[in-house]
């Protein structure tokens, strides 16, 4: 197969690359699933060959795919270099056996390694493993570069930011950027402090330098999608995840990301509605002991569980005035509650049918259908006692859908049906998936 051309880097080719080089590969091969793929193939080709070289080039390739056990196990037979013990190192840091890759990154200056990188990387390390002192202490070593390397003030930052001293990271931060105005690490902890701290356009400046230069930096597009989203600009913040999805189409938290987005787009909020909406919870909500009524309706009501505003609307005016003692009179005493407010008896329940029809529009009239038929049935194939039988001839009730639209409290109201008549007919419906209305 032929080796990854675009970034002009071949790590199997006659000499290894360099540092920087390897690096932009890393960069290169993680900037697409495309890329990712191309290369894991071209290292597997690459695998069973044996020798220094071969090891060390293998060895770092299966660092680049994260590989680092494998990784590890080749670099450890490689010849002796500065590259071997660097990449080695690195596996072990990922790998957490972080005293050996301090040991290993010892190693390298005895073959050329620049000092100030390694000292950072040893910082690096330490940090990893939550012995700020020991960072420190390296860091410490450093202080000459103090307003001469970004890295060193980035490392600076990155320990602060451990230790929770994040006014001291971001001093750091900002002199590292004004020594390297396009350090993308140095960007991506500046725009994440800000959004951390409140600062969202901040943020977003510092997201914004990221995604427009370089490879494609998939937390950083997340991380601005979700300031756009956030702020309803959900065309920005959708452009930011198809990006992602462009160069990496599986990515799990983008096309999560992508619904989210896509669904927050057709959300529309009315601020008249929710007004309106609240200012009728309200009413529902109000105890009818707020209302001067009747010691008879007061006393009817409270004794089929009606307590709201809202217990009322999901009760028809047949309902109670078949009710015992509930009569035209207390029957009147509701409506005059409720006829200023617009509303009306029975309310909630024409609601309910009209959303039911709404639903088979929208495709459920073969489940609405199955219902309907069994509704339909009557009420004798329930098989009930000729008591029960008797007192639902009295209600004109028929079919198993006019007993189903009935309420417990309702069917207390005849007189002569009892507990246990109400207790056999909830059996028999409950027995094919039915039961009572309620006024919950």
């Amino acid at each position: 197969m032929e080796p990854i051309t675009e970034c002009e880097i071949d790590l199997f080719g006659g000499s290894l690359p360099s540092m920087d080089e390897i690096k932009r590969l890393s960069e290169f091969v993680h900037s697409s699933e495309a890329n990712l793929l191309k290369f894991s193939e071209q290292v597997e080709e690459n695998i069973s060959r044996t020798g220094g070289k071969a090891f060390l080039a293998t060895g770092i390739g299966l660092f680049i795919l994260g590989r680092n056990d494998e990784a590890a196990g080749k670099l450890t037979k490689a010849k002796d270099c500065k590259e071997k013990f660097i990449h080695l190192a690195f596996a072990l840091r990922r790998m957490g056996e972080f005293d050996r890759a301090i040991e290993t990154l010892q190693k390298t200056t005895d073959y050329g390694a620049e000092a100030l990188s390694i000292t950072l990387e040893k910082a690096i390390t330490y940090r990893y493993a939550a012995n700020f002192d020991a960072a420190a202490r390296e860091l410490k070593t450093c202080t000459n570069f103090e307003n001469v390397s970004a890295e060193y003030h980035y490392q600076l930052a990155r320990l602060a930011e451990a230790q929770g001293l994040y006014d001291e990271a971001m001093d750091n931060y900002k002199t590292a950027l004004e020594l390297a105005p396009n350090h993308q690490k140095v960007l991506f902890h500046m725009a994440y402090r800000c959004d951390l701290s409140g600062d969202e356009e901040a943020a977003i400046d510092y997201y914004k330098q990221i995604v427009s230069t370089g490879p494609v930096h998939v937390s950083a597009l997340l991380n601005l999608a979700v300031l756009y989203e956030d702020m309803g600009e959900f065309d920005k913040a959708a452009r930011c995840v198809y990006k992602v999805l462009k160069f990496h189409p599986n990515h799990q938290r983008a096309i999560l990301f992508k619904k989210d987005i896509e669904s927050s787009k057709t959300m529309f909020y009315d601020e008249e509605k929710e007004e309106k909406k609240s200012r009728k919870v309200q009413i529902i909500e109000t105890p009818i002991s707020d209302f001067e009524l009747s010691v008879r309706s007061r006393n009817c009501l409270r004794k089929m569980n009606i307590e709201t505003i809202g217990d009322l609307l999901n009760i028809t005016e047949t309902e109670l005035l078949s009710y015992k003692n509930f009569g035209e009179t207390s029957l009147r005493e509701i409506k005059t509650i409720l006829e200023p407010k617009g509303l009306h008896l029975g309310m909630v329940l024409e609601e309910k049918q009209f959303a039911s029809a709404e639903a088979a529009a929208a495709g459920t009239e073969e489940v609405e259908g199955r219902d309907e038929k069994l509704l339909k049935k009557s009420v004798d194939d329930l098989q009930l006692s000729v008591r029960s039988r008797e007192c639902l001839r009295k209600l004109n009730i028929q079919t198993i859908g006019d007993l189903t639209r009935k309420t417990e409290a309702e069917l207390l109201g005849v007189k002569n049906f009892g507990v246990t008549s109400l207790n056999e007919i909830k059996k028999a419906i409950g027995k094919i998936g039915l039961s009572l209305r309620n006024l919950d």
